[in-house]
This record gives C-alpha cells, structure tokens and sequence, in this order.
C-alpha cells in the first residue's frame, strides 16, 4: 500500500512537472504578438492603463471602409484619403483599446500633416471598442493571429500592386505595425513602433522591406531595455535597418488617457515619428 501512494506521488509530480514544462514552452515559443496579448494576464499591466476619458469625434475627412478579407468576413477600416491621387498609404494600428474616436481624430490629424498620403486605420478587433482595462485586456487576448492577418493582407489589397505602405502603431497596435510592414513585403516603405513587441523571429525579419523607428520608454516594465537591445541584435543580424529612441518615460507615455502620460516627451515622440515619414514618403 505505502509502495503504490510512493509511486503515484512520484507519477502526479513528474505529471505537473512535465506540464510546467510544457506551458513555459508554449509561452516561450509564442510569437510576439501573442506575448504581447498574454501582457492582459498581468495585473501591474493591466492597472498601468487607465481607463480612457469619454469622446465624441465628428470626422471631417474620414470615412469607415469595408474591406473584403479572403476568409469570407469583411474587415473594417477609417479611411482618410489624400486630396490628390497617390499611392502612399500609412496604416495606423490602434491600441488595445480598439478602433475607438481618439484613433479616428490621429488619422486625419497625421494625414494632415504628411499631406499628400492616405491614412488608414485598420481594425484588428472586428467592431469592438473597450471603455475599460478589463474588457480591453479581454478583447486583446482574442484577437486571433491569423484573423489579424488576414485583415492587414485585405488592407494590402485595397492599396493595390502600386501601393507603397508605411505603418505607425502604439502599445499593441506598436508590435501590428511592425508585422504588417513585415506582410507587406517589397511594398512596404517605413515602419514606425511606439512601444510594441518586437518580432523574435529573424526568418520573418529576413522578410522586411521597410526601415523601422523604434520609439521606446527606459521605465516600461514590459517592453524593457534588455526587450529592445535584442531587437537591435536581431535587426543586426537580419541585414535590416533599425533607430531607436528611448524616452525617460513609462509604458503608454504617449496616451493622454494615461495616468503616466508625459506630454514633452509625448511631443518630441511625435515630431521624431513625423520626421520619419515625412523622408521616407520623399
């Protein structure tokens, strides 16, 4: 009797052993859009983020698009269209709040002042908006990788063969930017990330077209020095061209809604983004 409770014992350990094992493996393996959305899992994370302030926003240029997506479900986007015909588009990737007014107001205001680009902020949350942390960490988590592909490569589309993509990105949509600049291929023309999870994967890296603007927080918790340092190795390594500037700021700085927003540095952000662009669409 005490034989067979020994064995046992030491079969449910080696059991819950080999299952740590595995679960740390999966969280290690996971891409970095994943690792970024298991981000909702930590509390600190999820209390860093207030809760955005209430906002109406009427569009004076933009519009929301349909976009016809190759698994059979329409895609959503805010489109804001240059005055004259071109084929520069910039896709804006929102936080994990979801497409909400405050996305839709930076699209016209950055297609206003690059002038002579298309802005189009892309959807990734198929029509859901968070009002709270919870509810954005829930909806962050559900997003599904190949959905949110397939809704990037819909947006590639719409460009057409002659388009040229530029993306921009904060906080969750930092780390989509980054892997639409990779799903565009020779299309893609400027990558610029606030804050996101960089890809780890230097054959996906090898598929970069785009030179990246990485704009970091030396206080983030989470997308931290030793984050960005080994995206610059990667970088490196893949033969791609990458610029950082880290900001002595925490995670979200650049959000008016957060509690933790630095408003010079959220500026010189802003113009160094801007910059980037600008001689890159030259």
């Amino acid at each position: 009797m005490k034989k067979s409770l020994f064995f046992n014992l030491i079969l449910g350990l080696t059991f819950c052993t080999a299952s740590i094992h595995a679960f740390a493996q999966s969280c290690c393996n996971a891409n970095s859009t994943v690792q970024f959305a298991m981000l909702a899992n930590d509390q600190k994370f999820l209390n860093s983020h207030a809760d955005p302030l209430p906002f109406n926003f009427s569009a004076e240029k933009g519009k929301m698009i349909k976009l016809n997506s190759t698994d059979g479900k329409e895609a959503n986007a805010f489109l804001v269209n240059a005055d004259q015909l071109t084929y520069n588009f910039v896709f804006i990737f929102h936080e994990w709040w979801g497409l909400n007014d405050y996305i839709k107001q930076e699209a016209e205001k950055i297609q206003k002042e690059l002038g002579n680009v298309n802005v189009m902020a892309i959807d990734l949350y198929d029509g859901k908006v968070a009002d709270n942390k919870d509810s954005a960490g829930k909806y962050m988590k559900e997003v599904d990788q190949k959905r949110a592909e397939t809704i990037i490569n819909a947006a590639i589309s719409y460009t057409g063969s002659r388009g040229k993509i530029y993306t921009l990105g904060w906080c969750f949509g930092g780390g989509w930017s980054l892997q639409a600049s990779i799903l565009a291929g020779k299309q893609g023309a400027g990558c610029v990330m606030y804050y996101g999870m960089p890809e780890k994967d230097l054959t996906k890296l090898k598929n970069l077209n785009a030179d990246v603007l990485g704009i970091f927080a030396t206080k983030d918790q989470w997308i931290n020095d030793k984050v960005v340092t080994q995206f610059e190795k990667d970088m490196k390594t893949s033969g791609k061209n990458l610029s950082v500037k880290s900001f002595n700021a925490d995670h979200a700085f650049a959000n008016p809604s957060n509690p933790k927003y630095d408003k010079e540095a959220s500026a010189q952000a802003h113009i160094l983004a801007m910059d980037f662009l600008k001689k890159k669409l030259k």
